[in-house]
C-alpha cells in the first residue's frame, strides 16, 4: 500500500505542475519537471535513476492519455495536459484498470490471465485486430452505470487511499440531503452501480454503505479516518452483505435443456460439476450438480432461465422459484397492458 500510495502521489504531483494550456516553448520537460518535484523521487540515489523513474511516470501518463508531448520526436520532449483533471486523475485510472483486470479474469484462465496482463499495462503495446475484427459482448442484458457527480470517484478513491476522512452530500432513497463525514473503510462494485463502506461521523458502528450516485458533493479532509476493528471487505463480501456471495454453500440439483443445457456443457456452475444426460423421453436434456454459493444472483439466474431449468433441489431454493414464477405468472395472465400501466 505504501509504494501504491507514492506512486499515486508523483503522478498526482506531476499533473498539478503540467500546464493544460501553454505554448510548446513553454511546457516542461523531464528534467524541469524533475527540479519542481524532487521531494517525491528521493528514494532514488542517483541523477540517472531518477531520470528513469520521471521518464517511467511520464510515459504512464500519457499511455492513460493524462498528457502528451507536444514535440514528438523532439529533445528533450516537452509535455501538456490533455484533460481537465477529473478525466484522468491517477487514482481513477488506477481503479479503471483495476476493473479492466476484473472484466479481463472473468474471461480468461488465471494462467494466461498473469502472461497477458503485464502486456495489457504496457502504454508501448498496440493491438493488431481492432473493433472491426474482435468484440467482446455480454449474453446478460447490462445496464448503463449509475450517473456519478463530476470529481465524486475520484474523492473517494483519494480518500479511501489516503485513509483521509470524506465530507460527503448525500441523498436518500427519499430525498433528503444529508452532510455527514465519513470515514472509508472499502470501495465496492456491484454491477454498475459502486458502493462506499464507512464509518459516520463520530459512530464506531454500523459499518454504512454508501452509493455513490447519490453523492451530491464531495471533498476530501486533512484529517485522519477512524478505522474499523477487523474490517475485512473479503468477509463482507462472503457473508452476503454485498450480495455477490454468501457464507453457505449447498448442493444445488437442477434440470436443463436447450442453449442452457448447453452452456452448462461448456460453463460449468463450479469446480466438480457434475452433467449426466437425461433418459429418453424426458423433457429435459441434462441433469447438473454442483456445489454453490447460497446467493441472491444465483436466484436471479435460475428465474432469467426460464423454463429451460428446473430445480431439484434443494427444497427451499425450489420452492422459491416456485412461488416467484407463480406471481410473475400471475402478474402476465391475470393484468391487462392497460391496467398493468
Amino acid at each position: 500500500m505504501a509504494a501504491y500510495k507514492e506512486r499515486i502521489e508523483r503522478l498526482e504531483a506531476l499533473l498539478r505542475i503540467i500546464p493544460t494550456r501553454a505554448r510548446p516553448e513553454e511546457c516542461p520537460d523531464p528534467a524541469r519537471l524533475l527540479d519542481r518535484v524532487a521531494e517525491h523521487f528521493k528514494a532514488h540515489t542517483s541523477p540517472n535513476a531518477r531520470r528513469r523513474a520521471i521518464q517511467r511516470d511520464l510515459e504512464e501518463l500519457v499511455g492513460a492519455g493524462a498528457i502528451e508531448a507536444v514535440n514528438p520526436g523532439g529533445k528533450p520532449l516537452r509535455y501538456r495536459r490533455t484533460h481537465e483533471r477529473d478525466d484522468t486523475d491517477p487514482y481513477v485510472w488506477d481503479y479503471a484498470r483495476r476493473a479492466m483486470r476484473n472484466l479481463v479474469e472473468s474471461a480468461l484462465p488465471i494462467r494466461r490471465l498473469e502472461t497477458l496482463w503485464p502486456q495489457l499495462l504496457d502504454p508501448q503495446n498496440g493491438f493488431a485486430l481492432g473493433e472491426d475484427r474482435l468484440r467482446i459482448v455480454s449474453d446478460t442484458q447490462r445496464l448503463l452505470p449509475a450517473a456519478i457527480r463530476n470529481g465524486v470517484l475520484a474523492d473517494v478513491l483519494e480518500a479511501l487511499a489516503c485513509s483521509r476522512t470524506l465530507k460527503v452530500g448525500y441523498r436518500d432513497n427519499a430525498g433528503k440531503v444529508t452532510q455527514p463525514t465519513l470515514h472509508p473503510q472499502g470501495l465496492l462494485q456491484r454491477g454498475p452501480r459502486l458502493y462506499l463502506f464507512a464509518l459516520k461521523n463520530d459512530e464506531n458502528e454500523p459499518l454504512r454503505m454508501y452509493a455513490l450516485h447519490r453523492m451530491t458533493r464531495s471533498a476530501v479532509n486533512e484529517e485522519a479516518a477512524r478505522l474499523m476493528p477487523g474490517f475485512d471487505l473479503q468477509t463482507l463480501i462472503e457473508s452476503g452483505q454485498a450480495d455477490f456471495a454468501g457464507n453457505k454453500h449447498f448442493d444445488l440439483r437442477l434440470r436443463a435443456r436447450g442453449y442452457v443445457a448447453e452452456l452448462l456443457r461448456d460453463c460449468p456452475l463450479a469446480e466438480g460439476q457434475r452433467i449426466e444426460d437425461e433418459p429418453d423421453g424426458s423433457p429435459f436434456d441434462v441433469v447438473v450438480q454442483a456445489t454453490v454459493p447460497a446467493t441472491g444472483q444465483l436466484l436471479r439466474w435460475v428465474l432469467g432461465c426460464g423454463d429451460k431449468v428446473e430445480v431439484l433441489e434443494p427444497a427451499a431454493l425450489r420452492q422459491v422459484v416456485i412461488a416467484q414464477t407463480a406471481k410473475a405468472a400471475a402478474i402476465y395472465q391475470g393484468t391487462t397492458p392497460e391496467a398493468a400501466g
